[in-house]
């Protein structure tokens, strides 16, 4: 029983440690309103990199928040730049 007890705990810290959760990494955006007048609802967006294929918005993703595919080409679409 103490066997079995300790190889489960292992599996989960295994799949916990080399499963990574794009959810975890995601960050509220709070709502505001542009200079333009137009309101921009609260969303959740992924952290800010150079990687166009872990967006939310592009094809082959699914946001986990609202269940929407991605449609975004990950070939065709520009990031923006950095500071």
């Amino acid at each position: 029983m103490k066997k079995l007890l300790v190889s489960f705990i292992f599996s989960i810290l295994v799949f916990s440690i080399f499963i990574p959760s794009s959810v975890e990494a995601a960050t509220r955006v709070k709502g505001y309103t542009k200079s333009n007048g137009t309101y921009v609802a609260p969303h959740y967006k992924t952290p800010p990199n150079k990687s166009k294929f872990d967006n939310f918005s592009t094809k082959g993703n699914i946001n986990p928040y609202t269940g929407r595919k991605g449609t975004v080409d990950p070939f065709k679409y520009t990031p923006k730049k950095y500071k």
